[in-house]
């Protein structure tokens, strides 16, 4: 038996920020890692190889709806296999510059790959060996969700996973689904060329961002030709005449939807099962997440977990990394530190992009009983109409009686990049007068804040450009 003052279960991001977090307090540290390869979703099958295929896409897209006047381009060539071998070499290069090479300098950190099972609460069985610690981390990530419908493991599909590996683009592409992997990859594909349809359970897409935001979102996808359909039931799945066709309902009609290739986007299901987290006392919800509290303790104070893996309402990009360090100096330390997940901001990398921070409108409704919102169009934001990029939206959210800034939603180009500004306006707790009194460079995007703000004052319609 191998003896720890810490062993991490996992080898993601959330594992990750929590070994070098571990090696800076010099704790004698093993990292257990299985499934898939070091650095997990994010670099392997997440946002690094999904944001370069994006921006192909958007390439090849401005170059045929750039929307200039007197300039006329061609795509000459569109190679999809190189394409996918670019994106294949750049996870390669990535996982070997930000996490192999990051692991070796960890002097106090061992990994071990294998699967790891709980034998008791301070054991796990890895290789037929056993390993012990008085703290554990669990940040084993979550998996593609596959939902129940008749045939559809007789007929085959592909995850986002073997989407980002396809040799041969699919003329046509059902996507199951419409949160943020369903809405990218549709997008992503359709601008490849794929006819893409994209079918759901739930009215709208993203249903966690403010509906505004996302009704337009729809609109404009449709626009670009991706089909979105809401259905009532999905009743079986099944191969005709060398397609791969659903069949689901809808309005009371069965209708059947035929393409290549089924993508299956309907959620993530967190990977608790068959590592003995009964053995160890640890609780899962309904969902299989793991119970943690602020501090993201476990059921069992000594082991914590992180991540994708958790019962955390708010699953966006930028946690995992902050809740490994988190967890492990708490762990370590006995300290009791948490994330305020208000102010942690979210994108979705469409084009445009959908981001947000903060409390949405139905949030604040929740919480206060009343919510003093504006919505207004890129078409009141000077660089947007100099881009000829109007399309986007921006609702900003504040408190009824202080009217600090509560929340800010943005569908516009760099979105995400917007979103960086507002996140500090919301941490801050910032007052609409602040950002009005503010001194944004023009003309930029990131005026659009200050729009915003303003439109809670005055008719933002009767404005000169430069006020």
């Amino acid at each position: 038996m191998k003896t720890y003052d810490l062993i991490i279960l996992g080898g993601g991001a959330g594992a990750f920020a929590a070994a070098i977090r571990a090696n800076e307090l010099k704790a004698k540290t093993a990292m257990v890692n299985s499934g898939l390869p070091l650095g997990g979703t994010c670099v392997n099958v997440g946002c690094v190889p999904s944001k370069r295929l994006l921006r192909a896409g958007e390439v090849l897209h401005l170059a045929k709806n750039h929307k200039i006047p007197g300039v006329e381009l061609e795509v000459k060539k569109f190679d999809f296999p190189a394409l996918i071998q670019d994106e294949l070499n750049l996870v390669a290069q990535m996982r070997q510059e930000k996490y192999a090479k990051v692991l070796a300098g960890l002097e106090n950190v061992t990994l071990l790959e294998g699967y790891a099972k709980f034998i008791s609460d301070t054991q796990t069985r890895v290789n037929g060996e056993t390993l012990n610690a008085e703290k554990i981390i669990i940040a084993t990530g979550s998996k593609a969700t596959v939902p129940h419908i008749e045939g559809i493991e007789e007929t085959g599909f592909v995850t986002h996973i073997e989407a980002l590996k396809l040799q041969r683009l699919p003329e046509d592409l059902i996507v199951i689904g419409a949160g943020p992997v369903s809405i990218e990859f549709a997008q992503m594909y359709s601008r490849f060329g794929s006819k893409v349809t994209v079918v759901k359970r739930s009215s709208g897409i993203l249903r966690f961002a403010e509906p505004e935001l996302t009704d337009r979102l729809a609109e404009i996808l449709q626009s670009e030709g991706i089909d979105i359909i809401t259905a009532t039931a999905f009743k079986r799945v099944r191969r005709e005449n060398g397609k791969k066709v659903i069949v689901i309902s809808v309005d009371g009609k069965d209708i059947k939807v035929a393409a290549d290739e089924i993508l299956l986007a309907a959620g993530k299901t967190p990977n608790t099962k068959d590592i003995g987290l009964d053995v160890a006392g640890v609780k899962i919800d309904r969902r299989q997440a793991v119970v943690v509290n602020e501090i993201l303790q476990t059921t069992r104070p000594h082991i914590f977990a992180v991540g994708d893996v958790t019962n955390q309402p708010a699953r966006y990009e930028p946690t995992a990394g902050r809740e490994g360090t988190l967890a492990a100096g708490n762990a370590l330390n006995g300290s009791r530190e948490s994330i305020d997940y208000d102010t942690v901001p979210f994108t979705v990398f469409t084009d445009p992009q959908l981001a947000g921070v903060g409390l949405t409108e139905q949030e604040e409704m929740k919480r206060l009983g009343v919510c003093n919102c504006r919505t207004i169009s890129f078409k009141n934001v000077p660089r947007a109409i100099i881009m000829n990029r109007t399309e986007g939206l921006i609702k900003m959210v504040i408190h009824p009686s202080t009217e600090q800034v509560m929340g800010v939603h943005i569908l516009a180009p760099d979105a995400g990049e917007l979103i960086a500004e507002a996140m500090m306006l919301v941490k801050n707790k910032n007052t609409v007068d602040e950002v009005v009194n503010s001194l944004p460079m023009f003309p930029t995007l990131a005026e659009s804040l200050k729009v915003a703000a303003l439109s809670f004052k005055r008719d933002i319609s009767s404005l000169s450009c430069c006020v």
